[in-house]
């Protein structure tokens, strides 16, 4: 009996405290990895259009206040202003005829690089 009392205090000082600590770090890793994975699911999940498509978009919103915010829609080619409150729903303005193409980027800018072009020039310029 005594024996096992001695013994006890020794197996628990045996712990590898460097292989806990990775197993650790790597649990937070995968945990993290598991959320952003989760957001971009959902994300493309929610951007899926239905075989039908949508009738009705959000584009653009505007807080005005803690609790005010101004939509701008497009619904069925037509653009809405809506105002949103404590008090409900409002529509502040209806735009006429077909809602406007987005804005292009000036044709004069030169195109943004993406990331793997800004390495590559990085690479070979030391």
């Amino acid at each position: 009996m005594l024996a096992l009392i001695l013994a006890a205090p020794a197996a628990a000082a045996e712990v590898d405290v460097g292989g806990e600590l990775l197993r650790v770090l790597l649990s937070l890793a995968a945990v993290i990895a598991l959320i952003f994975v989760a957001g971009w699911t959902s994300r493309r999940l929610q951007a899926r259009s239905l075989p039908g498509g949508r009738r009705i978009r959000c584009v653009e919103t505007f807080a005005v206040g803690a609790r005010e915010r101004v939509l701008l829609l497009d619904a069925d080619g037509k653009r809405l202003l809506i105002g949103v409150g404590q008090g409900g729903l409002r529509t502040l303005h209806v735009y006429e005829g077909a809602a406007p193409a987005d804005a292009a980027p000036p044709q004069d800018a030169p195109p943004v690089p993406n990331f793997a072009q800004l390495l590559s020039r990085w690479k070979r310029n030391p």
